[in-house]
């Protein structure tokens, strides 16, 4: 079959789902409630099922009051007995495969259930979409007359007990559809590769010579193997070597502090870069506009949603609400009952709605990964934005950093201390600290009041980490590959203080 003829007819086919996605733009509350209602009728018989009564649970109010909101630790145990084989336990039918959880670079790990139900329905439609989306934005799209590039996780699958664990990236790639395998590059042998060095020369040598037309994966990660790329090559930008390239899929981490870096080795204007937000436990967002940083919230994906307003989040005011209630530009933590078994379960992640009507949202941190040590509040959305500015007025370029509490010591203000690893320093990182300070204070009011005058904070202190520091740090930790992110903001100093013995 022609390929310009696979290309029309998978553009025809992905634009067939658009009419449903319209149904739940047009009713998001009434498909939000009619899908809780699904999800627990369909596990009334399990064990958490009949612990709650879920047979007679017939509206949202009920489901709220009767059901308490969970943390991983609330479900470890349970889900411990799942991995060993034990079934019906919080979703009726066999859960095959655990999604272990990388999200932090914390020792202890978590392994997150994934249903049969949450790999199609969630998993995979969301893939789906984010091409129909994309297709129905650039009807010249000539995405599938080559290949997507996708950069998963490093690691390899386990399987005990008849179930198997591994990266989410790593199950996804092992069950994947024929027509996703046969579109992609690497080839799966590659992709679950355990050994990432080796694995990046790997997909270096495999893709070079593809027709590329689209990249998929984390933009920290990405970016280092497109620099491999480009240095294997000699050529000086990708479309020299993939001259059909036209997208970049991204997730993961904020693609902020990176865009500049990417637009340097992708210099053609028309290209696109298309935002996604998914985790271990579920697909919930994609961008649905081109050159836009909204996400649209997927309200179909068997995820109902609930979210805690982060102005009383972890204090006796805590108030949860649904989807039908939350406001504009207010920041929440995301509370999801998903097709895998887990119920009003805390992720981690806070966003921030951009608009109601559609509901689109933007990704603006974790509720751990903020500092508010001195009442500052601190979020990663205000880092990432002040690094943004304070870079373009200096030409400077940021691989990674991370930031964490100076505490405060007899009559000695309290401050923050960042270590920030530049691909290009500033010229003066004195005057960088001043524009990032300023930045910090007019983005953030709470930062700004503990500022003033040093009543309570001094001026932020900045290391510059030396070449490769977070690449090292990663390393030794057991945590380098495609999944791994380098935690942002701290309230403790674990990261910092091993990152400053690393960093001469």
């Amino acid at each position: 079959m022609p390929i310009d003829l696979v290309n029309s007819i998978a553009s025809w086919f992905l634009k067939k789902r658009f009419h449903q996605i319209e149904l739940f733009l047009k009713y998001p509350n009434e498909v939000q409630n009619e899908l809780l209602l699904n999800l627990i009728d369909t596990a009334k018989d399990t064990q958490i099922g009949k612990k709650y009564d879920f047979a007679s649970i017939e509206n949202y109010e009920t489901f709220a009051e009767r059901i308490p909101v969970s943390t991983y630790e609330d479900y470890q145990d349970i889900i411990e007995r799942s991995r060993n084989g034990e079934t019906n336990i919080f979703w009726p039918t066999p859960i095959k495969w655990f999604a272990k959880s990388s999200g932090t670079t914390n020792a202890k790990s978590k392994f997150i259930p994934v249903s049969m139900e949450s790999l199609e329905d969630c998993h995979y439609a969301a893939g789906k979409d984010l091409l129909c989306m994309y297709l129905n934005n650039n009807e010249n799209s000539q995405l599938f007359t080559g290949k997507s590039l996708r950069l998963g996780g490093s690691k390899e699958l386990y399987r005990e007990n008849g179930t198997v664990f591994g990266d989410l990236s790593a199950i996804l790639i092992d069950n994947m559809p024929l027509w996703a395998e046969f579109s992609s590059t690497p080839s799966s042998k590659v992709s679950l590769m355990s050994d990432w060095e080796y694995k990046m020369q790997a997909i270096v040598d495999e893709t070079r010579n593809e027709n590329v037309t689209s990249l998929t994966g984390v933009p920290s990660w990405m970016l280092v193997l497109l620099n491999n790329v480009l240095e294997t090559s000699g050529k000086h930008n990708l479309f020299d070597i993939w001259p059909n390239l036209e997208v970049y899929f991204h997730g993961g981490v904020s693609f902020t502090p990176y865009k500049d870096q990417y637009k340097k080795i992708l210099p053609k204007s028309d290209f696109k870069y298309y935002e996604i937000y998914n985790a271990s436990e579920g697909f919930f967002a994609i961008q649905d506009q081109n050159n836009s940083s909204e996400l649209l919230l997927m309200l179909d994906y068997g995820i109902f949603y609930e979210f805690i307003p982060m102005d009383t989040y972890g204090t006796s005011e805590q108030k949860v609400i649904p989807l039908s209630d939350v406001k504009v530009n207010k920041n929440y933590a995301v509370i999801i009952t998903t097709n895998a078994g887990l119920w009003r379960y805390k992720i981690g992640d806070t966003v921030r709605f951009t608009s109601i009507n559609p509901y689109r949202i933007k990704v603006s941190g974790r509720t751990k990964h903020h500092i508010n040590v001195f009442g500052e509040e601190l979020i990663i959305e205000n880092a990432e934005e002040a690094l943004k500015k304070v870079c373009k007025k200096t030409n400077a370029e940021i691989v990674d950093y991370t930031a964490a509490p100076i505490f405060m010591k007899g009559k000695e203000k309290g401050a923050h201390e960042w270590i920030i690893e530049f691909k290009i320093p500033p010229n003066d990182i004195d005057y960088f600290n001043e524009l990032f300070d300023n930045a910090l204070k007019a983005l953030n009011s709470d930062y700004e009041a503990k500022r003033y005058n040093n009543i309570t904070l001094n001026k932020p202190a900045i290391h510059i980490g030396r070449k490769n520091l977070f690449y090292d740090w990663l390393k030794q930790n057991n945590k380098l590959g495609g999944q791994h992110k380098v935690p942002r903001l701290s309230n403790t100093r674990d990261y910092i203080d091993e990152l400053l013995k690393l960093n001469f």
